[in-house]
């Protein structure tokens, strides 16, 4: 096989390699601190990895050349490959850093969810309900000033802690019936 195609290769090789690690392990001790741009870790691997696979494929390509303009012609290939992958690779690494996510849930977050209640609330103790929180079933401790039946539904009227909530029933009153 020729040198230089070995040689690219290796290099290609360098680049996935330091792709992979850094998948596997993050950023590869971040070079001095946290690099962002161009010369992030995704960048310059996937530019590696351009200029060495895509200057070995020239070079095989290529006819018989006298050896200074195989290597620069396989490394003018390689540049062609490198720098749209390494500008692929810098925006989908950071269009995966700023992709947006649900904020931390939040008492406030609590007030007006709707719920049912899933272990009976005695008037003024506590029982257990599952409220449904941005899409997420989560059960919280809760208290009501009426006893509520399991199967009851409330919503949140206060979060008197961060693991319970006060709840009123929303259930249609009874008709005709006595109210408690």
């Amino acid at each position: 096989m020729d040198p230089i195609a070995v040689t690219l290769l290796v290099v290609g090789g360098v680049g996935l390699l330091v792709l992979v690690l850094s998948l596997v392990v993050g950023e590869i001790g971040e070079f001095g601190g946290d690099v962002d741009g161009p010369f992030s870790v995704p960048a310059v691997a996937a530019f590696l990895g351009g200029i060495g696979f895509g200057g070995a494929a020239a070079s095989a390509l290529l006819p018989d050349l006298p050896g200074v303009a195989t290597v620069l012609l396989s490394l003018l290939a390689g540049l062609v490959v490198a720098l749209p992958l390494a500008a692929g690779a810098l925006r989908l690494s950071a269009s995966l850093r700023d992709m947006p996510t649900e904020p931390t849930l939040t008492d406030d977050r609590l007030l007006g969810t709707q719920g049912v209640v899933v272990s009976a609330v005695p008037a003024g103790g506590f029982g257990e309900v599952r409220l449904s929180v941005g899409g997420q079933q989560l059960k919280y401790s809760a208290r009501s000033e009426a006893a509520l039946p399991a199967g009851t539904p409330v919503y949140v009227v206060d979060t008197p802690s961060a693991t319970s909530v006060e709840v009123v029933s929303t259930a249609p009153e009874p008709s005709g019936g006595p109210t408690p």
